[in-house]
């Protein structure tokens, strides 16, 4: 099946923007929606132009304002006849230390990514319930599999949520019509990941975005039992056993493998930058 009307949440930049991108060149149409409407705009713009043929709607929203969320949804469904995926990308990673004294960096970083998110999640399965089908997408990340130190604490727990929810609704999904997969980047190139001073290894934007897109693809067209898709430290692979899936994680410096339905990419150690060559071995390997 193919969801051919898509809404993406923080999609002004980052990830949200290059997967708008990438739907675009595939002739999807868009719901587009973020804080900064002055970027929403210039990429509806661009992609407007290079696509004609497709709809694409923006609007301003701030998922932490909670009433707001289900509206703007409706409007941008109404606006380009209907969602059939979501995808709950909007995030920040401003975190500080533990004990520092910064609560309110914590603090606003677990309602961004966690409380908002459960926000875009259960508006997303009232209209998917409404019409009878649809795909959820969560973005979550590679820190959400285990606890870290420092600064990104507060951000590993609140990827940890939404990676928690993802396998909730799998099971209590799987035997409807509605579909969920978790996302598991690691670096991929973006504001946030800019800002980061620890990190070394990175993917570029573009390669990260391909992958993404390609695996929400991939495991939406599956069987929910299907093989796992294994994103490791520096690319991707299918994986149909699960001999295939600890070589291939090891081959890409990946952690143990994701519960099925989640997917890993991108960087997850520090090394020097990479253009992901892990990823053409392993995917040669298929």
């Amino acid at each position: 099946m193919t969801r051919q009307k898509i809404l993406i949440t923080g999609a002004s930049s980052g990830l949200g923007a290059g997967m708008a991108r990438s739907f675009a060149a595939q002739g999807r149409d868009l719901a587009l929606c973020a804080r900064r409407t002055d970027r929403l705009t210039e990429l509806k713009a661009e992609l407007s132009q290079r696509y004609p043929d497709i709809k694409i709607a923006v609007a301003e929203l701030d998922v932490n304002d909670h009433e707001r969320v289900p509206k703007v949804f409706a409007e941008l469904s109404d606006e380009i006849g209907g969602i059939d995926r979501v995808i709950v990308n909007a995030g920040i990673g401003k975190g500080a230390r533990l004990g520092s004294g910064k609560l309110w960096a914590n603090k606003a970083t677990i309602e961004t990514n966690l409380v908002a998110a459960l926000v875009q999640i259960e508006t997303a399965l009232d209209m998917f319930n409404q019409r009878g089908s649809g795909h959820l997408v969560l973005i979550s990340s590679v820190l959400g599999v285990k606890g870290v130190p420092g600064v990104k604490a507060a951000y590993a727990a609140s990827k940890a949520g939404v990676r928690s929810l993802g396998e909730s609704l799998r099971a209590e999904y799987a035997q409807r019509p509605i579909r969920v997969t978790v996302l598991e980047p690691g670096y991929i190139e973006s504001e946030m990941t800019a800002k980061s001073a620890s990190t070394m290894l990175m993917v570029d934007n573009a390669t990260g975005v391909k992958a993404l897109v390609a695996a929400i693809e991939r495991l939406d067209a599956r069987t929910r039992r299907g093989p796992l898709v294994a994103m490791g430290a520096t690319g991707a692979a299918d994986v149909g056993a699960a001999a295939a899936a600890d070589q291939t994680l090891r081959l890409a410096g990946a952690r143990p493998p994701s519960p099925r339905g989640h997917v890993r990419c991108g960087s997850g150690a520090p090394a020097r930058r990479s253009s992901c060559p892990t990823a053409v071995a392993v995917n040669r390997r298929r």
